[in-house]
């Protein structure tokens, strides 16, 4: 098998912390106050190394770009983020999708989850 038939995909994991509440009027009560969780996602890109280096991306500059793109989610109520004011995970997956792609060539897919529930959600590229 020929390298141009071989696509690499590499990831790398990511957290935070961070308060929500959901408004909507079928809410659990609970769910409806301020709550906080640790988040915790990944970032995966997909593409072909690059001849002289052998590998997609240097992975500590996607952890530079990933960390900037996510420091505004960081220790903040999410639904003041502007875009986040319904901060679903299906909706920080995509805000974190959304922020990244124009800087990440290749980015496939972003994962966030809420470990301590056992839920996660994510978004990629079809």
């Amino acid at each position: 098998m020929s390298g141009s038939e071989l696509t690499f995909e590499i990831e790398k994991d990511f957290q935070f912390e961070a308060a929500h509440y959901f408004g909507h009027d079928d809410a659990n009560d609970l769910f409806k106050k301020v709550h906080g969780h640790s988040f915790k996602g990944l970032v995966r890109i997909e593409g072909n190394a690059q001849e002289d280096k052998g590998w997609i991306r240097d992975l500590w500059k996607i952890d530079a770009i990933i960390t900037e793109t996510i420091t505004p989610l960081d220790h903040a109520l999410l639904n003041e983020v502007e875009g986040l004011e319904a901060p679903a995970l299906e909706q920080i997956a995509q805000w974190i999708f959304e922020r990244l792609e124009p800087k990440l060539p290749g980015l496939a897919c972003v994962e966030v989850g809420r470990p301590s529930c056992g839920e996660r959600a994510r978004i990629r590229r079809q």
